[in-house]
């Protein structure tokens, strides 16, 4: 087979039931100068075999395998395998529109200062069915490391689309456990070009067994993670050395649980300014994943955020302010109306408590004596 444009890279865990219509929405895609490259780490259902059917049908398809390793691991062994001046991404559950490369293709080819693109797509559910719900492609002009949580340069991974020589000049995937995505995306915003297209590249699997979906444990990590990138971002734009991510605060990570186990094993190289920020920044992180991820805050993780919330030393912008007040009320607003009346209250100012309970009242329609018991609690927590 002659070399390839375009390398699409998909890594893949114990994904039997989705990587055939993963792989044959690659199959059939409108430019036929790809190689699809799957990484199987370490699957113990029928991945392999489905691969091995399927790449002996179609020379395109290269299987590698590894010893189960995690994300990055796979990536970083598809991508030493992967020669085509660009490199694509889908994921094993996800889809491909038919002509997404040839559109992504030809925009690359027209606009060279262009070094990595992506874009929006349908939500489909477990079954592939449509949910109605879209991915949201971030503004990459709004990026700011300094924010509230890090508004991130986030090109979305299923569709994403790069330049090989960009992604070996900022030093591929790093060894993040989780967010190894966003750190990337940092990087190559340093060095050229990168957006999000308003177009659909295809669709996205939402279901609870996905990484980030899986348990509040991995929201936390994915929490601390993604804000430990932009830290890293923060300390290469201010002239500072860089974080390394070293091996052994990998392996520390790997046992935290609550979000004070995680800045405790993995900020031990930050200043204590960073750490005030970084603590803030992941409880806020985490709230936003809370929103639309099926797990919730708990107690510890109210508690923490409280007392970043509290922390003199981080200083926030009135806009950011505003927006973490507002993340905060939807928060508090759920764990309200699931009668965790006492983490509702410590995640607002006492000042907002009218509003949480006006809320709370709209989106319950609380009995009379759930909303007086609520405001006995709301006096006896206002400020003497």
């Amino acid at each position: 087979m002659a070399d390839p444009l375009i390398d699409i890279l998909i890594p893949a865990y114990n994904a039997e039931s989705t990587i055939r219509e993963a792989i044959d929405s690659l199959r059939g895609q409108t430019i036929a100068a790809i190689r699809i490259v799957v990484v199987d780490d370490g699957s113990t259902d029928g991945t392999g075999r489905i691969l091995a059917e399927m790449a002996s049908q179609d020379p395109r398809i290269v299987v590698l395998t590894q010893p189960n390793g995690g994300i990055t691991a796979a990536l970083n062994h598809g991508v030493s395998q992967c020669r085509a001046p660009f490199i694509a991404r889908l994921d094993a559950d996800d889809l491909a529109a038919p002509d997404r490369l040839e559109r992504q293709f030809g925009y690359m080819t027209a606009h060279p200062d262009c070094i990595a693109l992506s874009g929006s797509g349908r939500h489909i559910d477990a079954q592939g069915h449509p949910t109605g719900g879209r991915v949201r492609a971030a503004l990459i002009d709004r990026a700011d490391p300094s924010w509230l949580p890090a508004r991130e340069p986030y090109l979305p991974q299923p569709f994403l689309m790069m330049r090989r020589a960009a992604f070996d000049r900022v030093g591929g995937y790093r060894s993040l456990t989780v967010a190894e995505d966003s750190d990337l995306c940092w990087r190559l915003q340093e060095v050229g070009t990168i957006l999000n297209l308003p177009e659909d590249f295809g669709a996205y699997r939402v279901h609870a067994h996905s990484i980030s979906s899986a348990s509040i444990r991995n929201g936390r990590s994915m929490a601390f993670w993604s804000q430990m990138a932009a830290v890293s971002a923060r300390r290469r734009r201010s002239g500072q050395p860089d974080l390394a991510f070293s091996a052994d605060e990998l392996r520390r990570c790997a046992q935290a649980v609550s979000l004070e186990d995680f800045l405790h094993a993995g900020a031990t190289v930050l200043s204590a300014d960073e750490r005030s920020w970084l603590a803030l920044a992941m409880g806020m992180k985490l709230v936003a994943l809370a929103f639309y991820r099926p797990f919730e805050l708990d107690n510890a993780d109210c508690g923490f955020i409280r007392r970043a919330l509290r922390d003199p030393s981080v200083a926030v912008r009135a806009e950011n302010r505003a927006e973490m007040a507002d993340h905060l009320m939807g928060t508090a607003t759920r764990l309200a109306i699931h009668g965790r009346f006492g983490d509702a209250l410590g995640l607002v100012s006492p000042a907002r408590y009218p509003v949480l309970l006006g809320r709370i009242s709209f989106r319950l329609a609380l009995p009379q004596g759930v909303r007086e018991m609520f405001k006995r609690l709301v006096g006896r927590a206002q400020p003497a």
